[in-house]
């Protein structure tokens, strides 16, 4: 077998040199951001419009008069949301902090265990006549990697957040000069979130694997066993953030919503609404910081599943490097490659139209994707020899590296399938979401009829493409081709989230501007942003649980392989019930999170009704509503109800692998999977389509609309109360759901040695 072309000093520099790029390019950008300045030119008569305190601002309407005042106002709001979700996010990582230590210990005691936290060689699993690491140095660096994926995973998420709230208000008095220059400041501000996490994700894998080698040696198979660990505490903190932000975000939104725009008839974002500065903070813990843990999660766990699987591969047992950290090379090239994709959207091009806004995202899903395929051909041609050998339950396959080529090619375009599937069935310009806004004529019920068969309907071609790229990477390189799919999809991270994080700035920016009472056309141009935003958060959120589908099958082929489980026999009662038991998993984990949006948001309604009864003034705009109830009330209850959700996740793999054995826990792994895919995504795209079926009413930018609308219409209140409906299955339960399938999968892999010596006790004793 020929040797790859790239050297291995050659990955040594190639890959810290990428992450590096990356981690500049973010700041550069930041650095431009910085640049729109957030207080007036001149302070001296700054004050001399603040006559009759807030009425002032709520009555001035017109851009350009009190130009200074709306600066000042525009600051104010911004670090009134800034100091929201930042001191959230304090208080859950406390709580997620003590479940780190705890699952830490748990990690370290239940793999020491294995062999009795013996200190001696033990046989090595692919060749028995050399002497590998003890079991306890194994449950060691799992410990460590645990925790270092764990605090890069919150560090990504808390970054995204600080970036998203710092760039909101800029966003907005952008929108003063025009669409254009908005766009660019919520892009730039969105790659500043993408490319950081990818390069520190990329960076910290790196350095921990030449760390750990130090150890382990020629050990190869049991380093990168240890290195399981990261994937795992990438997730686990994901789980949290996306459960607590989601909760978090939509009670304060359903609250907004409902007694604003339904009960009291007045405007989104309206600074009268008490919960208007809760719903705001929401978007960023949420939809940024749960977003970012979210996606490097998935990262680290495709990484984390093809390193396992390669280690008792040829790459592995003949220790060629290069072709080992061949998942990491091509996250190398994925940062340059997404690096020139971005100067794309903000230099090559510039916006000037409204219009221009939604197709110059799509393109930068495409030429990301076109340059990619290039890249993924190069790195391919140059890290792994012509021919090679990839372990197959047991076997070893021969593959060649055009055939890996293919495999992750075909995960890159399936990515790009599943998100141009859920534009089509999430945006205003097509007709399944027209047809869900035309129904709002006949109220509610048959928009909430519609909005449910326009996301059932919607899960066929995603899990079409997701089926045809299982098969064919499969085919070609097995479970290894199955995780370097998922990698593919993922392999444009950077650019993936920069178009995701965009959407949450520019509907802060939107909410700023109403609070701050800038004029109606710099209102319309910020909402043209956020329903852009709206459709490519959809996006981002189809290729997170496209990406989910295709990484939690690669950790089940990895767990499959490390628990030397030969076949998963269907037939057999213990897969069985497995099977049936863990595909009931997502609705239990789905209700879970559903009623703690509803619970929350009662509590929020009822607030924001006493605010609105009890105040004198507020509604005339001459007293001001008590804002930081509202925040309070979110805060806790997302506190509270995300422990139940994320205790369900993390224990059914330790409660089914102790009691019941690694074959049964392989059927609930089987099961979560398949139903979990098709759940999280018809909860996504409805709760999207009815957002923007809202919002297609409300722009009334097409005759049909115009027949429909205006706001506060009868059609327009139907629309939002599918909208309600749709927050917490767009933004809690949906997205959560792809966390809940990764998270079982990588938690039965990093445990599968403890499962395999001494699971199964109930079937012990029958």
């Amino acid at each position: 077998m020929a040797a790859s072309l790239l050297p291995d000093l050659g990955t040594e520099i190639l890959i810290p040199l990428c992450a590096v790029v990356g981690i500049v390019f973010s700041l550069f950008q930041w650095f431009l951001v910085s640049k729109v300045k957030l207080s007036p030119v001149g302070e001296s008569h700054s004050n001399n419009n603040k006559k009759n305190g807030h009425a002032d601002y709520l009555i001035e309407e017109e851009e350009g008069i009190n130009d200074h005042n709306v600066v000042l106002k525009c600051a104010e709001i911004q670090s009134a949301i800034s100091e929201g979700a930042t001191s959230f996010l304090f208080t859950e990582y406390q709580y997620v902090g003590v479940f780190m230590v705890a699952f830490a210990i748990l990690i370290f005691v239940f793999l020491g265990s294995v062999e009795g936290f013996s200190t001696s060689s033990q046989p090595c699993t692919y060749d028995q006549t050399k002497r590998c690491k003890p079991a306890l140095a194994t449950a060691i660096f799992s410990t460590i990697s645990f925790v270092l994926g764990a605090i890069t995973s919150v560090v990504s998420g808390f970054l995204g957040m600080k970036i998203a709230t710092y760039a909101n208000a800029r966003t907005t008095l952008e929108a003063r000069k025009g669409v254009g220059k908005a766009f660019i400041t919520a892009f730039r501000s969105g790659a500043v979130m993408g490319f950081l996490l990818a390069a520190n994700g990329l960076l910290v894998l790196f350095i921990a694997i030449n760390l750990f080698k130090i150890y382990y040696g020629d050990d190869w198979s049991g380093l990168f066993e240890a290195i399981t660990g990261y994937g795992l505490g990438g997730s686990s903190m994901a789980l949290f953030g996306r459960v607590g932000g989601g909760i978090y975000t939509k009670a304060a939104d359903v609250g907004a919503d409902l007694v604003g725009k339904v009960e009291r008839n007045i405007p989104e974002d309206d600074p009268r609404n008490p919960a208007v500065i809760a719903d705001n903070v929401g978007d960023n813990v949420g939809d940024i910081a749960g977003m970012g843990s979210d996606l490097f999660g998935s990262y680290a766990e495709s990484s984390c599943a093809a390193l396992v699987v390669a280690s008792i591969s040829s790459f592995g047992i003949n220790h060629e490097f290069t072709a080992m950290l061949y998942p990491l090379l091509i996250s190398s090239v994925g940062i340059l490659v997404c690096l020139i994709t971005t100067l794309f959207a903000t230099d090559f091009f510039e916006i000037k139209a409204v219009k221009e806004i939604e197709p110059a995202l799509k393109k930068q899903l495409i030429i990301s994707t076109v340059l990619m395929t290039i890249g993924i051909a190069i790195v391919t041609w140059i890290a792994l020899p012509s021919s090679f050998t990839i372990f197959n339950f047991g076997t070893q396959k021969v593959v060649k590296n055009w055939q890996l080529f293919l495999c992750v090619a075909v995960g890159l375009w399936a990515g790009l399938i599943i998100g141009f599937v859920t534009e089509y069935y999430t945006s205003n310009a097509y007709s399944p979401v027209q047809d869900v806004a035309d129904s709002c004529r006949t109220g509610a019920a048959t928009n909430v009829i519609f909005g449910l068969a326009l996301g059932y309907k919607s899960v066929i071609i995603p899990i079409l493409a997701i089926a045809a790229s299982i098969f064919v990477s499969f085919s070609f390189a097995a479970m290894y081709g199955i995780a370097v799919a998922a990698l593919g999809m993922l392999s444009t991270i950077a650019t993936g989230l920069a178009i995701d994080a965009y959407g949450p700035i520019s509907d802060n920016a939107g909410g700023i501007a109403e609070m701050a009472g800038m004029s109606h056309r710099i209102r319309e141009r910020t909402d043209a942003l956020d329903a852009a935003g709206n459709t490519t958060a959809a996006i981002g959120k189809g290729f997170a649980i496209g990406s989910a589908a295709l990484v939690s099958l690669a950790l089940f082929g990895a767990f499959v392989s490390r628990a030397a489980i030969s076949t998963v026999d269907v037939l057999t009662p213990k897969v069985f019930i497995g099977l049936i038991v863990g595909a009931m998993l997502p609705y239990w984990f789905s209700a879970m999170t559903m009623k703690s949006v509803g619970s929350a948001a009662l509590k929020m309604v009822e607030e924001v009704r006493r605010q609105f009864n009890t105040i004198p003034g507020l509604m005339e705009g001459t007293a001001k509503p008590d804002y930081a109830t509202c925040v309070k009330i979110s805060t806790d209850a997302s506190i509270k109800e995300m422990i139940p959700p994320g205790a369900l996740v993390m224990l059914t793999p330790l409660i089914v692998g102790i009691f019941f054995g690694v074959e049964t826990l392989s059927g609930v792994l089987a099961g979560s999977l398949v139903s979990g895919v098709q759940v999280a995504i018809s909860a996504s795209n409805t709760g999207g389509a009815w957002d923007n079926a809202k919002k297609y009413i409300e722009a009334g930018a097409s005759e049909h609309a115009q027949s429909l609308g205006p706001k506060g219409s009868d059609p327009h209140k139907a629309a939002v109360i599918g909208d309600t409906i749709g927050d917490p299955l767009k933004d809690t339960s949906g997205p959560s759901l792809n966390i809940l399938i990764k998270l079982m999968a990588v938690e039965s892999l990093v445990f599968a040695p403890f499962f395999a010596t001494h699971g199964g006790l109930l079937f012990k004793f029958l």
